[in-house]
């Protein structure tokens, strides 16, 4: 019994800590704004605008991005977000740096994912130096 409940905790664990991040209309620009202005580097978070519709063409290597926090925002219950942030189509990635708009990839008509890890990654490297000083 003990290592059953044993396994279970560690099986929960390790699903949370792989869980994906979303945020609303509620809480967005407290993820984007930076939060500590002593960092020594910039702050870096990438957002997902994403439609449930469309999930088959989500950005599928969130969970190996590195240097950046990620988040998901789903546009159909943060239509705040949609406006401001101009969104016609899903996906649609943004990244911000220390709060600001840098780049975007936004998905045409095919409704296909915009960007692969790589380029992604790649994006955000040069944010990084750009941002530094």
């Amino acid at each position: 019994m003990k290592k059953i409940f044993l396994t279970i905790i560690i099986l929960l664990f390790t699903l949370s800590t792989n869980a994906q991040s979303w945020v609303s209309d509620s809480d967005i620009h407290d993820k984007i704004s930076p939060q500590s202005q002593f960092d020594d580097g910039p702050s870096i978070v990438v957002i997902e605008f994403w439609a449930k519709f469309n999930a088959d063409n989500a950005f599928k290597d969130w969970d190996k991005l590195s240097g950046v926090q990620y988040y998901r925002c789903d546009v159909s219950v943060s239509p705040e977000s949609k406006k401001e942030f101009r969104i016609r189509m899903a996906p649609t990635i943004i990244i911000f740096v220390d709060g600001v708009k840098s780049e975007s990839f936004k998905a045409g008509l095919d409704l296909l994912c915009p960007v692969e890890l790589p380029e992604l990654q790649e994006a955000i490297a040069q944010a990084q130096k750009e941002s530094q000083f």
